[in-house]
């Protein structure tokens, strides 16, 4: 499609091209194999999980929905992301639709707003049981995971969706070449003709307000649930309850801090190699993913039990 404009003709951009490590080609090479064993673990970790929880009755309960939520939002992540990049890194599919490139803009700040939102439910749920264990089954119900989902899904699409809106509606004349690996918003929108500053502005506001209040909450959470674990008396209560919390938040801060790490190196461009935040936008999407199931379920002792016992009845 072309426009008149000043006297030159200016061709207006009807698809993408993404450009993965323009500076350091060899790192495709190099990444493939361990994000393709990443990507089948997470996919194979999550379906095992969701299966486990969906077969087990015992697991048919409150803490167990909502790792099914977890599970399920890593695997549309996972799925969005992945198979692009590797489809770009093995056979140089590097084109994507105007289409696709922005709805995939929409599901990746979406879904990763909506897993930090989940985060901060379960550190709730693991508050509520540590704190108050006896209220615990009048607390935390099947409505309560039902509003909890109605809350994610409803604060998360709202606030995420004006993002690929105000993207799309750039005028983009001539230049379709994304420096990225995936349809990331700066990425994009710095292709285009237009006054980017309204973007810039409301994804780092928008960013910060949904990731940074869930963050918040989180900590303190686990800082009444650390405090209410060093009061226990029982004999090996605390070491199960800090083992269990201590590797939730380890995980919930690795998916904080590398997210924190690439907004970072995009602010101090200058300080790193452009292919830096490329390489930490991909792994965001797939390390956490691969994580979870594990930290999460595996480490669950009725969740272990479960998987152990479907597959003796697999055999």
């Amino acid at each position: 499609m072309t426009a008149h404009q000043n006297g030159t003709i200016v061709t207006e951009v009807s698809d993408f091209l993404l450009n993965c490590f323009v500076r350091s080609p060899s790192w495709q090479f190099w990444l493939s194999l361990p994000l393709g064993l990443f990507f089948l673990l997470a996919m194979g970790a999550n379906t095992a999980l969701l299966v486990t929880i969906r077969l087990e009755a015992s697991l048919h309960k409150p803490m167990y929905y909502l790792l099914c939520i977890l599970s399920c939002l890593d695997v549309v992540l996972c799925l969005t992301v992945m198979p692009k990049v590797l489809a770009i890194f093995w056979f140089d599919f590097r084109s994507i639709s105007f289409f696709s490139c922005f709805l995939q803009m929409f599901i990746m700040n979406c879904f990763l707003a909506m897993e930090s939102c989940t985060f901060m439910v379960m550190a709730y749920d693991r508050y509520v049981a540590i704190c108050h264990p006896l209220r615990y089954p009048s607390i935390i119900t099947d409505q309560f995971v039902a509003k909890a989902v109605l809350f994610i899904l409803a604060r998360n699409v709202l606030l995420t969706v004006p993002i690929p809106i105000l993207s799309a509606r750039l005028y983009y004349c001539g230049r379709n070449v994304i420096e990225n690996c995936i349809c990331a918003n700066m990425s994009v929108s710095r292709l285009s003709c237009s006054n980017v500053t309204i973007n810039r502005f409301y994804q780092f506001a928008g960013g910060w307000t949904l990731l940074g209040s869930d963050l918040i909450l989180i900590f303190l959470s686990y800082t009444l649930i650390l405090r209410a674990v060093l009061r226990l008396k029982a004999e090996g209560a605390v070491t199960k309850a800090l083992s269990t919390c201590g590797s939730h938040f380890i995980l919930i801060l690795f998916f904080s801090t590398i997210l924190l790490v690439f907004v970072l190196t995009h602010v101090a461009k200058k300080k790193f190699s452009p292919d830096v935040p490329v390489l930490l936008n991909v792994l965001h999407h797939v390390i956490p993913a691969a994580l979870n199931p594990i930290v999460y379920g595996v480490r669950t002792q009725e969740i272990k039990q479960g998987i152990q016992r479907l597959l003796k009845k697999g055999w």
